[in-house]
């Protein structure tokens, strides 16, 4: 991803290519890279987790059966049925003609190298797929699977997206993520020395965090060579050890106003290259126990652009961008 060039802002005024926007969405990145619009298309690449079968607990304590892939395609497809038929879907919607193929059902490295390559390989060959992003873990990542990543972006863009969720170790532990912040700052560097892009996750409302630790957790993705980031509430969702946990005894969540408070303010962190590729986040509606107020997106969304309004706040207003002696960038909070 490119970084965009001539960031500057006055009152009242915003860069060109936010589109009306006050940070830099992916909205606007595919439009200005692709020339159009470009839909995602959920796929399943028929793996699990090493984190669920390691340790017999079911893995982290907020996810489900479907392993965030709920709504991903039906693994029984081959890919190319899985792209033919949501394909279809969308442009009978929207008339789009470009794609990005998207593996987004559990740990989509934790597979054998040659069989990661025929399902890659089979997802960016037709040619309305613009690029391919695959969603995995830090600790699913090997030479040779970098190897092959890096092959594969000489042919399309290759994304990898990594959940951090937070950057304290403490929390880690508290929802049994499998690995440290440490071993994604790992990961995050091994990609980048391939070339490769990388979008990290976060969640806000993660049990025991303040809203301080939340923010400290976006200024530890903003210091890293990334290239995206996804912001999403916690959900708690029937059938997840958290569910289990929120049934028996409920604790509190953050109010809609205050998450969208909150996501204003990790804005304001994000130095203005990084593209923001999500928000808020969709439970599944048969799964959803808590918060209920998170199925209202578009309040959201709306929300968090009036907030950054009302508040005079734009993406990167909390960051200064500053060369080294060696002509690298360097972030000051």
């Amino acid at each position: 991803m490119q970084e965009p060039e001539n960031i500057t802002h006055k009152k009242g005024e915003l860069p060109a290519f936010w589109n009306g926007k006050r940070y830099f969405s992916l909205d606007s990145y595919l439009k200005d890279t692709f020339g159009e619009k470009v839909y995602r298309l959920s796929l399943n690449g028929g793996m699990t987790c090493p984190n669920r079968d390691r340790d017999g607990t079911g893995g982290c304590v907020f996810c489900s059966a479907g392993g965030s892939g709920e709504f991903a395609a039906s693994p029984a497809l081959t890919v190319a049925a899985q792209i033919a038929d949501a394909k279809e879907r969308i442009r009978a919607k929207t008339g789009c003609r470009k794609f990005i193929a998207y593996f987004q059902a559990y740990t989509n490295t934790y597979a054998p190298v040659p069989r990661l390559r025929s399902l890659f390989t089979e997802a960016i060959r037709p040619p309305e797929i613009a690029a391919l992003s695959i969603a995995t873990r830090c600790d699913c990542l090997g030479p040779d699977v970098l190897d092959l990543l890096e092959d594969l972006n000489h042919i399309k863009p290759v994304w990898v997206e990594l959940g951090l969720q937070t950057v304290h170790a403490d929390t880690h532990r508290r929802i049994r993520s499998g690995f440290s912040p440490c071993q994604c700052d790992e990961a995050v560097h091994a990609l980048r020395l391939r070339g490769i892009d990388v979008i990290l996750h976060l969640i806000f409302g993660l049990p025991g965090e303040t809203k301080e630790q939340m923010l400290a957790s976006v200024s530890h993705v903003a210091r890293l060579p990334v290239q995206g980031v996804k912001l999403q509430l916690l959900h708690i969702l029937r059938g997840t050890a958290l569910g289990a946990r929120y049934e028996k005894e409920p604790f509190l969540l953050p109010a809609m106003e205050d998450y969208i408070a909150l996501t204003a303010d990790a804005i304001a962190l994000l130095p203005p290259e990084i593209v923001v590729h999500r928000l808020t986040g969709d439970g599944p509606r048969r799964l959803l126990l808590a918060p209920l107020w998170s199925t209202d997106k578009k309040r959201i969304l709306n929300g968090i652009q009036r907030e950054l309004k009302e508040r005079d706040l734009w993406q990167g207003k909390y960051y200064k961008k500053t060369e080294d002696s060696h002509g690298g960038t360097i972030y000051h909070l």
